[in-house]
């Protein structure tokens, strides 16, 4: 008896050790990883913008939203005619992530200087900014896809941070 049982186990320990055909594997074609990358990409935006809404609501903030994405509040108006393409911007900041801990301001980093249109900055602050007029006090929240996306700055942004600025225009030239 205990000589079947051994050769059974060796018999199995045999056809287990055997290489197995391999099923080919289909590759995706280039429509179908268009059409993933599509679905993973308007996930992450809905997900993204159900935390920039719990944040306004958290924060009873009345913004106004523009077609992309970009939000912002003016907290205190200014002066002049709205801030144009080439103009350079100066402003006082404090910038947030959604936890609202502080990520970078003008206390430690000075005023940020902007050029309006020619800035390597989010594109998002650029568009802000074409709203806002010399004195302006706001809150603007910038979604990731204006801000730093996936990369972040490689420094204090992370990957697809939500960046949320309180700035007060200080200069337009």
């Amino acid at each position: 008896m205990k000589a079947v049982y051994i050769f059974c186990l060796m018999l199995w320990v045999f056809c287990s050790c055997q290489e197995q055909p391999s099923r080919p594997v289909k590759e995706p074609t280039e429509s179908e990883l268009k059409k993933s990358l599509e679905k993973t990409n308007r996930y992450l935006i809905n997900e993204e913008e159900e935390e920039i809404d719990n944040y306004v609501r958290r924060h009873q903030l009345e913004m106004i939203s523009t077609g992309t994405g970009l939000r912002y509040q003016i907290v205190e108006g200014g002066q002049g005619a709205l801030i144009q393409q080439g103009q350079t911007v100066m402003m006082a900041y404090v910038l947030y992530d959604l936890t609202g801990d502080v990520v970078y301001s003008s206390d430690t980093e000075g005023l940020m200087k902007f050029v309006v249109g020619r800035s390597e900055g989010p594109s998002g602050l650029d568009e802000a900014l074409r709203h806002l007029h010399n004195g302006d006090r706001a809150w603007v929240i910038v979604p990731s896809h204006l801000g730093y996306g996936i990369l972040g700055d490689q420094k204090e942004i992370p990957s697809r941070a939500t960046l949320i600025y309180s700035l007060k225009i200080t200069k337009v030239e």
